[in-house]
């Protein structure tokens, strides 16, 4: 069992390199590999998401091949997200107990073989099945990206790498439809899975080449099913760990419902044409991005609780306007300025958040990280049909869902780690034992 001594503040630590202390032996990764791990850490997160958004434009066109109803076409939405927020919680318990590489390189294939079964399906039934899988695979990417970090990276860097994370998503979320937008001009749907194979191959030979095993094998856990209840116990325990990952739910539960909602609204109540809408959506991901950047900074400044609830507050600040505009009519300026707080806020609570879940655990990051990722998307599941309650005219039900999910965030959050006391500088992680 392990003990956990501090709420990490995200404080630099007094000296350090770029990779920490918990990075394996020099001998065993050369300078060149610890040179882009970083880089590809980033781009593992990328490839889960991506598969979400990238056919999105062509599922209109998926649905009349198949012959499909819209809201079975739509499932094949939900089960990837499904898959995602599964798929994490798979994947971290077992890189922590066999390694990172292994558990990553599997999910990688696995992802490429589900790509090209999505592409050849020929019902909507296998269809919603295989993108069940693929979501599967894709989260062994976010999660094993996550632990990595951990496993190589603390204090500050271990903060910014967060923050780059957070950033990377926003991006993935930019550039996953108007990619997709793209490629349907020359390709139909199943040109799409096909690519997202190709990527996953890539992905694969450049894991191959690049990726260490970045946790050792006298550091990784053993005692099968048993140890990882253990471990989920130990962690669910942890008032610290449970505030910062059921903040993250409710906070990622209103981003959900936001990019559920926002295309209904900006182009079917407020009568936005398709580029416009691509512009509003492209802005706020850039606030997305930024924001995420500036949170690291401001984390190193204020400390990661003080971030996390600015960030919530911030977020609630635009849901807020959301809510407004479904009580009352407002120019569009507003609604799309609301959306824009909205997605800065989320960007912002979520670096210093992920540092406060997975900095106490180094020796089960893949198990802290899994549980993270699953309450995010699992949570955002649930949120994401919400908005629709009261059909596709109405902004009020995105108002209501987002705002209620933030002040639930910011609620969970002080109530869990009120207690709690800030430590103006990270305990090293020799500190941290294990107790057999």
């Amino acid at each position: 069992m392990y003990r956990r001594y501090t709420p990490h503040q995200g404080l630099p630590e007094r000296a350090g390199p770029a990779l920490s202390r918990d990075m394996p032996s020099s001998t065993s990764i050369s300078t060149s590999v610890r040179r882009y791990l970083p880089a590809l850490l980033l781009l593992l997160t990328v490839f889960g998401p991506i598969s979400m958004d990238l056919y999105l434009p062509a599922l209109p066109a998926l649905t009349s091949e198949l012959g499909a109803v819209t809201s079975t076409a739509q499932l094949t939405v939900t089960a990837c997200l499904v898959g995602l927020a599964l798929g994490q919680l798979v994947a971290g318990p077992l890189s922590d107990r066999y390694g990172r590489r292994g558990v990553l390189l599997i999910g990688i294939v696995a992802y490429v073989a589900t790509s090209l079964l999505c592409a050849i399906s020929p019902s909507v039934e296998l269809l919603v099945g295989a993108r069940l899988v693929q979501g599967l695979a894709g989260g062994v990417g976010i999660v094993i990206a996550q632990a990595a970090g951990r496993d190589v990276f603390t204090g500050e860097r271990l903060l910014r790498f967060y923050g780059q994370l957070t950033v990377i998503g926003g991006l993935a979320a930019v550039v996953g439809p108007l990619l997709g937008g793209w490629l349907t001009t020359m390709t139909d749907w199943r040109g799409l899975y096909v690519f997202l194979s190709v990527v996953g191959a890539l992905l694969l030979l450049i894991a191959l080449t690049l990726f260490p095993e970045t946790l050792p094998a006298q550091q990784r856990t053993s005692g099968g099913f048993a140890r990882t209840a253990r471990d989920y116990r130990l962690l669910l325990s942890d008032r610290t760990y449970l505030g910062a990952v059921l903040s993250q739910g409710f906070v990622y539960a209103a981003l959900f419902a936001y990019l559920a909602g926002a295309t209904y609204v900006l182009q079917g109540i407020y009568g936005l044409s398709p580029q416009g809408y691509a512009l509003a959506f492209g802005l706020n991901s850039a606030g997305f991005m930024v924001a995420g950047h500036l949170a690291a900074r401001a984390a190193q400044r204020w400390g990661n609780h003080a971030t996390v609830l600015a960030g919530t507050a911030l977020a609630g600040l635009g849901a807020a306007g959301l809510l407004l505009a479904g009580l009352t009519h407002v120019p569009v300026g507003v609604v799309i300025v609301s959306l824009f707080v909205l997605a800065c806020g989320v960007a912002f609570s979520s670096p210093p958040a992920t540092t406060l879940a997975l900095a106490g655990y180094p020796q089960i990051a893949g198990t802290a990280s899994s549980l993270l990722g699953m309450v995010r998307f699992g949570f955002g599941g649930v949120a994401a049909p919400l908005v629709g309650v009261a059909g596709a005219a109405s902004i009020l039900p995105l108002g209501v869902v987002t705002l209620t999910c933030l002040a639930l965030a910011a609620g969970t959050f002080l109530a869990l780690t009120a207690r709690t006391r800030p430590v103006r500088e990270t305990v090293p992680d020799a500190v941290l034992v294990a107790q057999h």
